[in-house]
């Protein structure tokens, strides 16, 4: 039987000397994470993101086990010119008593038209005779029997061992057996796994050293995140000697997850100072581990390492005052270097080197003024102490920051009154009502508006009068809401604080509200996003 023949488009040549492999799972054991329903359209996108990243190698699923797989691979040849990737097509070895050259499924990889093939086979033989339900000796057959005849139709092969490191330790000679196997079938590399996660670095490092030196085989490293050491095991693998890292983008996969590809690259590239990536390509992490995050829509881990917008941000007063002074001091790296950036978190915790970085940051020049800036965190800790809080509400704290420094609120306009009705319809459904009366520009204004919610309609009752003064407002749009009730034992007289985020053509700021309610809360904040978007837009406050 013969596949399908290699697409010009799914073989471009190896953008480096092939020394190094960086494989991204993220398309087939990424997309295992609970959670994550990717479409083609979805994998195509995360497939350019990757190869725009720069890894040698995309595994786009496994082709004839699903359709979506099928089709994915069948548009890839076609829909995407890879730059510095190969698509890699994953599946099984032949089945017991077969032949590789008349199963079905090793004909599907073929199919694909995918330059290279994963193939996952038995090494724990306990999993050989319980789950194959076969021989040892049969499942080793099925192994050469496979590599070679794939090898045979011109594509180049690897061999993920499943369960390696468990079955290592059940029984060492039939594992390095299989890794001797595979490598001797024409395997170009065999990929050690750490399926159920359980290993630990030092484990890994000294069975990775051991097979290295008993078979020859180029090995690589496949590592689930169970015990919180994924990355960890994949650099201890380096270490032994792989050559070859098997990663997720943002860490995705099945019960925890896979070795983080964003930390590994930027450890390879900064720590071990190996190129394995293409000049420029690390400074677009951030921008792609977030662009990836937004097409498997779940919201990008603020903490992941290098990539997070917490990544660098620093709130004690201490690491501010040492900062100040010199950023390497409370920093790994340089965080320009991954494409993120130094935050200054502004809370109760600031002091007074918090406050200068953090308005040099925003642009606010405060001349060293030390009187000012002491104003301006006693200000801040006596609005914490109320259950505001400036960590993810820049937009808010440059408002209270120019307040202080100008001598007087950055107003536009000045809300009288305000009336939410709720109305329950027989018929069903809810209707909101929000009445406004507010004042801008000397002119006091009435206004009611109807929405989806309480929130929606105070918002749309507020714009009805103001963009009639201010028709700045109308390209503003709230993308992001978020309500926390506080506990008011804490010594807080108010129960609710609201988030919000808006946008405007050229960017995105978060404001805080904090009130008795849901909605005086929201009220605040909606009056803080819009007093700064028409800051942004050049307009000069007037009340």
């Amino acid at each position: 039987m013969n596949g399908t023949a290699v697409s010009p488009h799914c073989s471009a040549a190896p953008r480096t000397n092939d020394g190094f492999h960086v494989f991204d799972t993220t398309l087939r054991d990424g997309a295992q994470r609970e959670g994550i329903n990717l479409t083609v359209r979805d994998k195509l996108a995360i497939a350019r993101h990757l190869d725009d990243f720069g890894v040698g190698f995309i595994e786009g699923g496994w082709p004839g086990a699903n359709p979506r797989d099928t089709e994915f691979f069948a548009r890839a040849r076609t829909e995407i010119d890879f730059r510095h990737a190969q698509l890699v097509a994953f599946g099984a070895t032949r089945r017991p008593g077969a032949r590789a050259s008349e199963d079905l499924q090793v004909q599907a990889l073929l199919d694909s038209a995918a330059p290279v093939v994963t193939l996952v086979a038995k090494s724990h033989d306990r999993h050989v005779e319980l789950a194959l339900r076969t021989t040892l000796d049969e499942n080793l057959e099925m192994i050469r029997d496979t590599v070679s005849y794939l090898r045979s139709e011109g594509r180049r092969v690897f061999v993920d061992c499943e369960h390696f490191f468990d079955g290592y330790t059940a029984n060492p000679e039939y594992a390095t057996a299989v890794v001797r196997t595979a490598r001797n079938a024409g395997a170009d590399v065999v990929v050690l796994c750490d399926t159920n996660g359980g290993m630990l670095p030092a484990r890994i490092q000294a069975v990775v050293t051991t097979v290295l030196a008993d078979t020859g085989a180029r090995l690589g490293i496949h590592a689930q995140d169970d015990s919180g050491c994924a990355i960890a095991n994949t650099l201890a693998a380096v270490d032994a000697g792989a050559t070859h890292v098997q990663c997720t983008a943002n860490g995705y996969g099945e019960r925890v997850g896979n070795a983080n590809l964003f930390p590994v690259g930027a450890a390879l590239e900064l720590k071990y100072d190996m190129r394995v990536l293409p000049p420029g390509a690390l400074g677009e992490m951030t921008r792609i581990s977030h662009a990836i995050a937004e097409i498997v829509n779940l919201a990008p881990s603020t903490h992941q390492p290098y990539v997070g917008v917490s990544a660098f941000a620093h709130k004690a007063g201490l690491h501010a005052s040492a900062i100040k002074v010199d950023p390497d001091l409370y920093q790994h790296i340089d965080p320009t270097l991954v494409g993120n950036h130094m935050r200054m978190l502004v809370s109760d915790m600031a002091g007074r080197a918090s406050i200068e970085l953090k308005a040099k940051e925003l642009g606010v020049e405060l001349g060293g003024d030390r009187e000012l800036i002491s104003r301006v965190v006693a200000r801040v800790k006596e609005r914490e102490l109320s259950g505001y809080t400036y960590e993810a509400a820049d937009a808010s704290f440059e408002l209270l920051l120019r307040e202080q420094v100008q001598g007087r609120p950055q107003k536009y306009f000045h809300i009288e009154s305000w009336r939410i009705i709720a109305e329950d319809r027989p018929s069903g459904g809810q209707t909101n009502e929000a009445t406004v009366k507010l004042w801008a520009r000397g002119e006091r204004l009435v206004d009611t508006a109807e929405g989806t919610g309480p929130v929606n309609a105070l918002d749309r009752a507020l714009r009805a009068g103001l963009e009639t003064i201010y028709p700045e407002l109308a390209k503003l749009e709230l993308v992001d809401y978020k309500v926390r009730i506080l506990e008011q034992a804490h010594g807080t007289t108010s129960a609710a604080r609201v988030l919000i985020s808006t946008a405007d053509a050229t960017g995105e700021w978060s404001t805080v509200g904090v009130g008795a309610n849901v909605i005086a809360a929201s009220g605040q904040a909606l009056e803080d996003a819009y007093a700064y978007g028409l800051l942004r837009a050049g307009v000069e406050p007037t009340e």
